[in-house]
């Protein structure tokens, strides 16, 4: 395995520069660079050819990575990308418009051990960790695909990422290095099923970053139905826990609530949920399930939806319906899954892309 420059912090990345006899600011210019979208060491304009044969010496790379797959929605323009790993895994990673800018949904782990039992990603469970690069090529990747830069990234894609907690927060320092992308913790949202010691960790780590918590369900009985890791963090403990992070960060937290029909969305789930969550600096995200073949769940319609979003907003909870993107390309919320389609992201030859 190579040395993907992308794996390393402004301060990594200056001892390099400085171990192989160059001047500290040279890992400043390399970090420069490599949120550029550059695929070779020739494209470093101001860098000294001396340098970059000594990084390929040591087997240090610019970490491009290969496309395996694009698909583009013909409903919304949404892009979904496979992206080859250098052991022949895939992950996939989504670009979405909003008015707002482009928005990248990054993945955090080749496949996800939660069991969660509406949900593509969880099929097959987890094959290994990614690297904070790995995580980075993502976003550089999809930015070279995107019209203007990147405005925002979600950690919501494929895997758990408090269950990779050490390499997403290098990740998290990594793309908010003003010497890089330089995007800033409150454009960033990461997403976890609740894990609790981890949510702890992550309100003093990064108190800026915004928290989506996957809930789901009102009660332990439904939720332990659907999310195994309900068994260890039930839903009162994780309200609780929910509760001591808006009160440690003054920042507003996200509920997930995917709607599932007959399971938990009818009046009384909704009642339910808007005593559970009333008095909290909160907003409910509700997502009607986007429907996975080897699920047994469908998604509430969309009148259903509805009725729901009403009795929340009637409890005075904040409450907003998902936009669903990508649906027609299975790029929405759910739908990426663990993908071994071979290819690797190191020193390949990007063939043409694969368009459907």
């Amino acid at each position: 395995m190579v040395k993907n420059l992308k794996e390393y912090t402004l301060e990594e990345l200056e001892e390099i520069a400085k171990a192989l006899g160059e001047p500290s600011y040279r890992g400043k210019q390399m970090m420069g660079w490599l949120y550029k979208g550059i695929k070779s060491f020739e494209e470093m304009k101001n860098i000294p050819k001396t340098f970059t044969d000594k990084l390929m010496a040591e087997g240090y790379s610019i970490g491009s990575p290969a496309i395996l797959r694009l698909q583009t929605s013909k409903l919304d323009d949404t892009k979904k990308v496979l992206f080859g790993l250098w052991d022949h895994q895939g992950v996939e990673t989504v670009l979405m418009k909003y008015r707002y800018g482009n928005t990248v949904c990054i993945s955090s782990q080749v496949g996800c051990n939660m069991g969660c039992e509406f949900c593509a990603s969880a099929i097959g469970g987890k094959k290994r960790n990614l690297t904070p690069g790995e995580m980075v090529d993502q976003v550089v990747g999809m930015a070279n695909l995107a019209d203007g830069p990147i405005t925002h990234i979600v950690v919501m894609g494929t895997g758990e990422p408090f269950d990779n907690y050490e390499n997403l927060s290098k990740f998290l320092r990594i793309i908010h290095e003003p010497a890089g992308m330089g995007l800033g913790y409150r454009h960033i949202t990461v997403s976890t099923v609740g894990l609790v010691d981890k949510i702890e960790m992550f309100g003093d780590d990064f108190p800026q970053v915004n928290l989506a918590i996957s809930l789901h369900a009102p009660n332990d009985r439904i939720r332990e139905k659907i999310m195994p890791i309900n068994k260890k963090y039930g839903v009162n403990h994780l309200i609780q826990v929910g509760k001591d992070h808006i009160k440690k960060t003054s920042r507003r937290l996200t509920f997930e609530y995917a709607l599932i029909e007959g399971l938990n969305d009818t009046d009384k789930e909704a009642r339910e949920l808007g005593s559970l969550l009333r008095g909290m600096l909160c907003h409910v995200n509700l997502i009607a399930l986007n429907e996975v073949e080897e699920s047994k769940y469908k998604g509430t319609p969309r009148e259903g939806v509805e009725s729901f979003r009403k009795i929340l907003e009637n409890a005075g909870i904040q409450v907003t319906i998902r936009r669903e993107l990508g649906q027609d390309i299975n790029a929405a919320c759910g739908q990426l899954r663990l993908a071994e389609e071979g290819g690797c992201v190191y020193n390949c030859d990007n063939s043409p892309l694969e368009k459907s």
